[in-house]
């Protein structure tokens, strides 16, 4: 791989447990890009976007992210991938009964971090990156739906992730936070990180056009995002 590439997929056939969803995987993302998977419910948008933090594994081809080769990961290895792959999720996944904070000192802990001073610094810093500081002590059911989707954000940012993968990210937001979301997203590529966006919003897809992959029929294609005006699901 090139010194740009950060994901590659070579043939790769990907399965959701015992059944083949893609087949003929071939695409490359490369660092600074945003990169746009479309596709109906059950096309196989998900178990692409899983297959770059090694769930599910590949039963065939390439699959290259950061300096891991995913058709030969063992599993010791997976926890160091991951702290390289920032994951946002549609459902926000925030522990209910813990602060933002707490929250988010969870996931350092987690993945290894043990001096309390430099893991508050941490979490200011990611916390300012999507303009939440001050809701730092609140519980996430104290926050709107978009701000509990920056804080998925920021928890993601936590170790400096190479690669942004976001399934549905806008999914349960209304148009005002879906946009806000996008923006964050979009001023996290300028940064320099790959982002990769699993979305049904294709109003949001135009407004911030990008290079978009279709998954169907168990084909991953690149489209023109012209044809994107005429998609119906």
């Amino acid at each position: 791989m090139g010194n740009e590439t950060v994901i590659q997929f070579i043939n790769a056939a990907i399965y959701q447990k015992d059944i083949k969803v893609l087949e003929n995987v071939n695409l490359s993302i490369h660092k600074g890009e945003l990169v746009y998977l479309i596709g109906k419910v059950g096309s196989g948008k998900s178990s692409l976007i899983k297959s770059i933090y090694a769930e599910p594994h590949l039963n065939g081809g390439e699959l290259y992210v950061s300096d891991y080769q995913i058709h030969k990961i063992k599993e010791k290895e997976i926890p160091y991938l991951r702290r390289k792959i920032g994951i946002v999720f549609q459902d926000f996944q925030l522990l209910s009964d813990r602060s933002i904070e707490e929250n988010l000192l969870f996931v350092l802990k987690a993945t290894g971090w043990t001096k309390r001073k430099l893991m508050d610094i941490r979490i200011q810093e990611v916390l300012e990156n999507v303009k939440l500081f001050s809701k730092l002590h609140n519980m996430p059911h104290q926050l709107s739906g978009g701000e509990q989707q920056r804080i998925v954000i920021a928890r993601a940012l936590l170790n400096s992730p190479e690669i942004i993968v976001a399934d549905e990210p806008t999914g349960n937001l209304d148009p005002e936070s879906s946009e806000e979301i996008m923006k964050t997203l979009i001023q996290l590529q300028d940064s320099g990180r790959a982002i990769i966006i699993a979305s049904h919003d294709y109003l949001l897809l135009r407004k911030y056009p990008a290079k978009t992959y279709r998954c169907e029929n168990g084909m991953v294609q690149e489209i023109d995002f012209s044809s994107i005006q005429s998609i119906r699901e």
